[in-house]
């Protein structure tokens, strides 16, 4: 079962999932990373000016073979040059006359003038809809005070259950002025905080509904209205994470319990990093066997000399 839309505040409908070209894929070749992507069904693709691969996204788009209404593509203004350059230019790179969102990137590029040239953007048909990323509520509600047009979408703010607590007002505000939110790093507790106490949490309800708890954390992601961005070189995790959608959903305890572990805080640092040394040494313990045997017999040398 393919990701729902959502309809944005414009009427545009937004695919609730996305592959993103950021993170680990930035300034590199991706066509075959987004080909694969795109074959496992995601319809969303994001890009940027930032992460230079526009080009490589086009290519992936036309290798495809799909119609351009099909797709979904997201691009984002970072800064260089002029808006209006920039977006002819990412049109040029990436194949097509529109975008389906263009995002200002950061929250330093905002200006009232700067807003209004997304405005004209969005009017003259570049973009069918616009909207900002990386945007704090203080930065939200300084743009709502002069904007025409309100963002869409204010996209890729790194939302995980740590998280959470901090970014509850902006979700609340965005909510109340229906903008979209997407969320990358989702998989926090995972990647970047194992062993701490959204984890047992996590793996109960993954037990449950029998699924992995990378897709008990989309699932929870989810629940509170937000969108994903997320990405892979994978096959098999793409295809586990667009299965999310054809999961049990989470009971409300679990959603609560999820958020009750996360408002905890992280492990203590020594501790995953403790956890990734032991990681490190059951995926090459023949090697630091190997290393510490070298160093011995190093020191016993010098000694006996």
């Amino acid at each position: 079962m393919p990701f729902g839309t959502v309809t944005l505040n414009d009427g545009n409908e937004f695919p609730a999932i996305a592959f993103g070209t950021g993170s680990t894929m930035k300034f590199r070749d991706v066509t075959d990373y987004v080909g694969q992507a795109i074959e496992n069904g995601f319809s969303h693709i994001d890009t940027a000016q930032h992460y230079q691969t526009e080009t490589y996204v086009g290519l992936a788009i036309k290798e495809s073979g799909l119609p351009r209404s099909s797709l979904y593509i997201t691009t984002k203004y970072s800064g260089s040059g002029k808006p209006q350059q920039a977006i002819q230019q990412s049109l040029n790179k990436i194949g097509v006359s529109y975008v389906d969102l263009y995002l200002m990137h950061f929250p330093e590029l905002f200006s009232e003038s700067g807003w209004q040239e997304f405005e004209k953007m969005k009017k003259d048909g570049l973009t069918r809809s616009i909207g900002v990323s990386n945007f704090t509520l203080q930065d939200l509600q300084k743009l709502l005070k002069t904007a025409v047009t309100k963002p869409a979408v204010n996209q890729q703010i790194q939302f995980h259950p740590y998280n959470y607590a901090s970014h509850r007002a902006l979700l609340e505000y965005c909510s109340k002025q229906n903008i979209i939110v997407e969320a990358y790093g989702s998989l926090n507790s995972i990647t970047q905080n194992p062993g701490g106490p959204v984890d047992a949490v996590v793996n109960a309800a993954a037990k449950r509904i029998g699924a992995t708890p990378n897709q008990v954390l989309f699932s929870w992601v989810r629940s509170k209205g937000v969108a994903i961005v997320t990405t892979s070189r994978s096959k098999q995790r793409l295809q586990e994470y667009f299965a999310v959608e054809d999961l049990p959903p989470l009971t409300a305890e679990e959603i609560a319990a999820i958020d009750d572990a996360g408002a905890q805080g992280p492990p203590n640092q020594l501790v995953v990093a403790g956890l990734a040394m032991q990681h490190r040494f059951e995926k090459s313990s023949s090697l630091v066997v190997w290393l510490a045997i070298a160093i011995v017999f190093g020191f016993a040398t010098f000694f006996m000399l």
